[in-house]
């Protein structure tokens, strides 16, 4: 697969396992097809949630990290730092390796749950090879 989708383009939908691309809106759904494999899907309104992930942030103790940025950190973690990153990992481990890579997350803000999610949309982002993870954050300036 190409690395030629951009990370705006992306969004979490409940119910499915990974990130899609919107391909169509319609009043009650959207169209959303899988990076990976290329298949289209009609999503409805009343079934799931759309979370677009140029839209999603981290908190943090002073304000909040862009997910660009903190996948770009996972990034550089795992490339130049030599971690690890699975979706594997145990709960523990995943909160390890995401503090190396955005020290000063709100642990009061940010669940375990919400790191497992991060790390499991880094983890699809990475083995897909949809987006160019070394210059993601350049997609954002």
């Amino acid at each position: 697969m190409s690395k030629d989708i951009k990370i705006d383009e992306l969004i979490a939908v409940t119910g499915l396992p990974g990130l899609h691309k919107m391909v169509a809106n319609r009043p009650n759904g959207l169209i959303v097809e899988n990076p990976a494999d290329g298949k289209r899907k009609f999503c409805s309104v009343r079934k799931h949630q759309f979370t677009p992930m140029g839209g999603v942030s981290i908190f943090t103790i002073t304000d909040s990290t862009p997910m660009p940025k903190v996948f770009h950190a996972l990034y550089l973690l795992e490339t130049e730092g030599g971690e690890t990153i699975s979706a594997n990992l145990s709960n523990d481990d995943q909160k390890e390796i995401f503090q190396k890579a955005v020290p000063d997350y709100d642990p009061d803000r940010v669940t375990s749950g919400d790191i497992k999610k991060v790390i499991k949309w880094y983890c699809f982002l990475r083995d897909q090879e949809i987006v160019d993870l070394s210059k993601i954050t350049e997609e954002e300036e």
